[in-house]
């Protein structure tokens, strides 16, 4: 059986982790199955937005350790560690979590764009409790997503912490019943598919790599990723669309 599942719904792909007797750790397979599905995401026009959770009854509690002793690398080459931390997808990607994201786990949802978690669910970065660090970006990641201060605390205690408080800090875009993750994340990425595709991926593209530009580039970078959204035929349909009070053809060009 394949460790990773892939579903399409509509203009979204499903990435489910399939490992539930192994509480969704990475092993090669699922690194390698992670990252062709992600590529298939970017790769595909028809695509607009993926999601990505994890089989039973949690997301995914980090590295594999029997594979990992057994010499496994739970990584893809070119995307690093379960595929995704290194490079994620170009095109939005949703985290839908239950149960449980912790260590590698966590890095991987801090690799997805949003997150959407039902309220039992718990996070955490436990690695110095064990002499290591997260060294899957969840350092790079975290202090960028919520404030420096309250990232800190979570990486130097390791702490479980619960989807409320992760909510609360602004990790967590929406909070759900315990089993509707999936559902609501399925919701989210629905909003966001129906917007042109084009834009979609130029938005993410913008908001992702502006943070490296000099202040006095930055307009002039963005006119770069902007200007063939603006003078594609989608631009012209989105605005003749909302003139004629209907519902826009997104062609995608």
């Amino acid at each position: 059986m394949s460790a990773v599942r892939t579903e399409e719904h509509g203009r979204i792909l499903l990435v489910t982790i399939d490992r539930p007797e192994a509480r969704n750790a990475i092993n090669t397979a699922a690194a390698e199955g992670i990252a062709a599905a992600l590529t298939e995401l970017d790769q595909r026009d028809d695509l607009s937005v993926g999601v990505l959770t994890g089989a039973g009854k949690g997301f995914c509690a980090g590295m594999d350790l029997k594979a990992f002793l057994a010499g496994e690398r739970p990584a893809a080459e070119g995307r690093g560690f379960a595929g995704i931390v290194e490079r994620p997808p170009a095109k939005p990607l949703i985290a839908a979590v239950e149960g449980f994201a912790v260590a590698g786990g966590f890095e991987i949802a801090l690799a997805c764009d949003l997150i959407v978690a039902a309220e039992d669910a718990k996070f955490g970065l436990p690695e110095v409790r064990r002499g290591l660090l997260p060294g899957g970006g969840g350092l790079l990641r975290l202090p960028t997503r919520i404030p420096y201060a309250i990232a800190l605390e979570w990486i130097l205690t390791g702490k479980l912490v619960t989807a409320r408080e992760a909510h609360a800090a602004g990790l967590v875009n929406r909070l759900t019943e315990t089993g509707s993750a999936l559902e609501s994340a399925l919701g989210l990425a629905q909003e966001i598919a129906r917007n042109a595709p084009l834009a979609i991926r130029a938005a993410k593209r913008i908001v992702v790599e502006s943070p490296a530009w000099p202040p006095e580039e930055a307009f002039a970078r963005q006119a770069e990723i902007y200007e063939p959204v603006r003078s594609s035929q989608d631009a012209v349909e989105g605005a003749r669309a909302f003139t004629e009070k209907r519902a826009p053809d997104w062609r995608g060009a």
